[in-house]
């Protein structure tokens, strides 16, 4: 049987929250964030705001420098997740089938219900009606065969809009699809790939499985699947998330030991900005990971309960006198306890 598969999204969930209970706030540019004085990020922000270029994971004086006239406001994780919690609920009127991703976003498996005559297209449309008007923000939703296509769909009409990919649509759509486009596919991935002339994923699929993972790695797999639409991974109602992190592959090495430092407060900015995106759970060690120029890498890890600055940096300084090497790739991140899980003691060091 084909799957039904549906990605709601909340537009701007936080600041839709704050617009909602602050209705004089709707015709200006907001963003929810921490102060610009205090290395604070931009968890979210509305649409006035993104006129302007502000996004999220953006230092807040970088927004302010965009857009003088944006009202930053601290998060309220309370009424958060109470809004969460609503629309959960109203997900559950149509499938027990729901893999929440975040707060504001989760797949609905609605494979042979009967609501609305089986339609996963009216289902969306009257979830995305109820959560306007039971919570009082609006959601943006795809419908397709398979996950990676339904996020891609929900994505695709925003703010409060929605498409649907029927599976006789997926050859033509996924081949127009350009690979930007791709969940994953960063601006760093994007950029290698246009550089070998893949622009699209039609131009993606010309490429053998051998090549695409010569060419980047396992990652490669992933690629040479979702370039012909294929997915099947299924919707997780017990999925625990065991980590949070974010990477960046510069587009040139990272020469020695400093300059890898001085990109650390950047990357645990977007950190700290992906956590407030996930709900701030609890932490319980943090984790840096480097890939040299050889492609070679290492990830050390320690126990901790917060992100730390100076934690991280003497985890960096470990990995990287492991091969004192240019860096091509860094990334920091977080394992989470697990609810009710007490902190332990993890080995100081460990490669993976």
């Amino acid at each position: 049987m084909t799957r039904k598969i549906i990605h709601v999204d909340c537009d701007c969930f936080y600041a839709a929250v704050e617009m909602r209970d602050n209705p004089a706030w709707r015709s200006i540019p907001l963003a929810v964030g921490g102060r610009p004085d205090a290395r604070g990020v931009i968890a979210t922000c509305n649409y006035i705001a993104r006129r302007y270029g502000v996004r999220s994971a953006m230092s807040s004086a970088q927004a302010l420098k965009r857009c003088p006239q944006l009202l930053i406001v601290p998060g309220d994780m309370a009424r958060y997740r109470e809004a969460s919690a609503q629309v959960m609920g109203i997900y559950r009127d149509y499938t027990d089938l729901i893999e929440p991703l975040s707060l504001d976003e989760a797949y609905l498996d609605v494979s042979g219900q009967p609501h609305l005559g089986g339609s996963a297209t009216l289902m969306a449309e009257e979830i995305r009606r109820r959560i306007r008007e039971e919570v009082g923000i609006t959601a943006s939703a795809g419908i397709a065969p398979n996950k990676f296509l339904a996020k891609v769909a929900s994505d695709w009409n925003k703010p409060d809009g929605q498409l649907v990919i029927r599976p006789c649509d997926v050859a033509a759509f996924v081949a127009a699809l350009p690979v930007g486009r791709i969940h994953g596919v960063g601006p760093v991935t994007t950029r290698k790939l246009n550089s070998l002339g893949i622009l699209t994923c039609a131009d993606l699929a010309r490429w053998s499985l051998a090549d695409l993972v010569r060419e980047f790695g396992r990652y490669g797999e992933r690629l040479h699947a979702l370039a012909r639409g294929e997915d099947d991974r299924p919707v997780n109602p017990t999925r625990v998330r065991k980590s949070v992190s974010v990477e960046e592959t510069y587009p040139t090495d990272l020469p020695d030991l400093e300059h890898c430092l001085a990109e650390l407060p950047p990357l645990i900015d977007r950190l700290r900005a992906r956590l407030v995106r996930a709900g701030e759970p609890a932490v319980r060690g943090l984790v840096v990971k480097l890939k040299f120029a050889d492609f070679t890498q290492t990830t050390v890890e320690q126990s901790a309960q917060g992100v730390e600055l100076a934690r991280l940096a003497c985890l960096l300084e470990a990995g990287y006198a492991r091969q004192a090497q240019p860096v091509r790739l860094l990334g920091v991140g977080v394992r989470l306890a697990e609810e009710g899980q007490l902190p332990r003691q993890l080995p100081l060091f460990d490669t993976l």
